[in-house]
């Protein structure tokens, strides 16, 4: 599973698709769980991105 997680393209794909959500989560989704939504998927999103610039 760590190799296909440390691939390029998926790496692209998690920063990607998840800042995407980040970026839109508080306006789809009300009040707190909308935050907390776009606060996680901000996470995931900058451990991907710093993955791809690590590699």
């Amino acid at each position: 599973m760590k190799p296909l997680l440390s691939s390029r393209p998926v790496l692209w794909f998690l920063f990607l698709f998840n800042l995407a959500v980040a970026a839109v989560a508080p306006f789809v989704v009300d009040g707190t769980q909308g935050v907390l939504t776009a606060v996680g998927m901000g996470v995931v999103s900058l451990g991907a991105g710093v993955s791809l610039l690590r590699s």
